[in-house]
């Protein structure tokens, strides 16, 4: 009995290994039920993963087969929706797909055009017949393109986006060429672990370049006369910089919630946000691309403003009267770029920093809008800031007997060059990185799609022999570190002894001020209790509320303010205040007569003072 057990259990096994996800299942649409085939393979190229889904989209098209508008129209519609699977009699697990043919689809589609205008028919658009092979051979081998490595398939049938990845109704997006779907939220390239390890150096690094590029423009501030034209914009550069690493702090903060959205049906798996559907992406997207493309632009003209000040000679007044349009051009282009990338809805979401860009999974705004802005800033930038090089090293060569001014200028262009160095570094690594996945993106996505094809239920792509198969942890991180590292420099420019001493006499006013404001509400406090403890006028109410008041503010060691005496106990007090006072004329007029018994004057009689009795009565 056990034996039995144990060989069920084994066959049961058995038939569930054999089972993969690449077998043929019996067709069970009723409008294909009498075609020289009862196997079918799904999902088909119309992006359809179940039969049931296949007939519902399938009732559309049978006005054309009920006219017989064409002699091929039945089993053209049951090829592309239900198409044939053909199994190996030697090979249960070798299986081809039998699709429909590209003449025969031009044949039904010419045939069938009258008809389909009168039903309001349209054709699909994932069934072009461009895209179909010759009726010569039309079937494909499944099981060997489903296996990575084991061999490579008649021809590629493109990326079939699978259900998980699918958008909601009405969401507008593409991935990998497929309409309606979007990547994956968790990173295509890295684990969890190394995607958790590359959203903790972001953080560091945009806290890192948050307080660089914050010294750089609170320095600015405390003395904004010492930075004046060339080297003003150097202050914008710190502000743009400032703004991104705070964008990439935010996305820290926040994680995948603005970046990834809520899968689109039930099964489905978080996908990033596409287009400009979020207002939350929209946002971070248009400060995070405006303010990296303008801190590129202003140091294209940083270098125009050294330039004009090494080589023609420029004043700091001259170039001062330009400053419109620096400003025109630094804050214009980057808001044009970004407004075009809007209407262009090249909005993508990062599953990694949790902020919105560009490029991550669409090579063309890759190209155009990332790396050609990139390269011409670089290029041109390197350009004018050798001349303006080149200009100084002439003016140090006429004024070599100077030696006062020599060493200024051999200085000043000291400081250029290493500003320069550090901040053109950063760039050219970034334009590396954006240079080197713009190369080797199709053969990161084809490896992935391999990866993934089995778990995914879709055929899987054409391998390719070159190119490294998928990206390490150190790309991203060299490509967000050079992203935020390039605000830093301008911390090296402004510091200087200058800086050290503004930042020292500002903290020591800061303190004196702090000082002196404690000691006079100190002051004022004790003066307005001593007015409003020895003032003559009757006591009331208000007066004693008065005191109870100075008594809160800490100048009095009575009892606090929330211990005054109860309204009943005001009476008393008055009388007590008033036995006071006549206690306090008492003593006046004993002073004054020991004062004339002092010059020798006759004393005269006290004025009668009331008795111990009298006051306690």
């Amino acid at each position: 009995m056990a034996l039995l057990l144990c060989l069920c259990v084994l066959l049961l096994l058995d038939s569930c290994v054999s089972h993969t996800l690449f077998t043929c299942e019996p067709v069970q649409v009723q409008w294909c039920l009498d075609m020289p085939y009862n196997t079918t393979f799904f999902p088909n190229m119309l992006e359809h993963y179940d039969q049931d889904i296949a007939a519902v989209r399938m009732k559309e098209f049978m006005p054309l087969v009920s006219v017989r508008c064409s002699p091929d129209a039945h089993l053209f519609l049951c090829q592309a929706f239900v198409p044939e699977c053909r199994t190996h009699s030697h090979s249960q697990t070798h299986t081809h797909v039998l699709r429909p043919c590209r003449e025969r689809c031009e044949r039904v589609r010419s045939d069938c055009r009258a008809v389909m205008h009168t039903f309001d028919i349209s054709w699909p658009s994932e069934l072009q017949c461009e895209r179909l092979e010759s009726c010569g051979g039309s079937a494909v081998d499944v099981t060997t393109a489903g296996r990575s490595g084991a061999g490579s398939s008649p021809r590629d049938l493109g990326f079939w986006c699978p259900l998980q990845l699918k958008l909601r109704p009405g969401q507008s997006g593409s991935f990998l060429g497929a309409p309606d779907c979007a990547p994956p939220c968790e990173n295509m390239f890295l684990t969890a672990a190394e995607q958790h390890l590359a959203r903790l150096f972001i953080g560091v690094c945009s806290v890192v370049c948050l307080c660089a590029t914050l010294f750089t423009f609170l320095t600015f501030l405390m003395d904004a006369q010492r930075f004046r034209y060339p080297e003003r914009p150097i202050v914008f550069i710190s502000v743009c910089y400032c703004a991104v690493s705070l964008l990439y702090l935010l996305g820290f903060m926040l994680g995948p919630s603005v970046a990834c959205g809520a899968p689109g049906r039930p099964g489905g798996v978080w996908t990033v946000v596409l287009g400009a559907r979020s207002r939350g992406c929209s946002l971070l997207f248009t400060l995070l691309y405006f303010c990296s493309t303008a801190g590129m632009l202003w140091w294209v003209i940083l270098t125009i403003t050294w330039f004009l000040a090494a080589g023609p000679k420029w004043s700091c007044e001259a170039i001062q009267k330009q400053a419109l349009w620096f400003h025109a051009a630094g804050w214009g282009v980057p808001a044009v770029l970004t407004l075009l990338l809007l209407a262009l809805g090249k909005v993508e979401g990062d599953g990694i920093s949790g902020v919105c860009f560009t490029g991550l999974y669409d090579l063309t705004a890759l190209r155009w809008f990332l790396v050609a802005p990139l390269a011409l800033a670089v290029l041109l930038g390197l350009a004018l800031l050798l001349a303006g090089i080149v200009a100084l090293n002439r003016v140090r060569q006429v004024i070599q007997h100077d030696q006062l001014n020599q060493q200024k200028l051999k200085r000043f262009m000291i400081r250029i060059g290493v500003f320069s160095g550090l901040y053109l570094l950063p760039l050219l690594l970034l334009l590396g990185c954006y240079l080197y996945e713009m190369t080797q993106r199709r053969v990161w996505e084809s490896s992935w799609v391999n990866r993934h094809c089995q778990e995914f239920s879709i055929p899987c792509a054409r391998t390719s022999s070159g190119g490294v198969q998928h990206p390490g942890l150190s790309l991203f991180l060299l490509k967000y570190l050079m992203t935020l590292a390039v605000g830093i420099p301008a911390v090296f420019w402004v510091s200087s002894r200058k800086t050290c001493s503004r930042w020292a006499s500002f903290c020591r006013r800061a303190h004196k001020k702090d000082a002196v404001s404690e000691s006079r509400r100190v002051l004022q406090e004790s003066c307005e209790f001593f007015l409003k403890h020895n003032s003559r006028p009757q006591q009331s109410r208000s007066s004693l509320r008065l005191k109870v008041l100075s008594k809160s503010m800490g100048t009095s060691t009575g009892t606090p303010a929330s211990c005054a005496p109860p309204p009943a106990a005001s009476l008393d007090h008055t009388a007590a205040s008033s036995d006071t006072d006549r206690h306090s004329r008492a003593d006046a007029s004993s002073r004054i007569s020991s004062r004339s018994t002092s010059k020798g004057d006759k004393p005269k009689a006290p004025p009668t003072s009331p008795t111990a009795n009298e006051m306690s009565g």
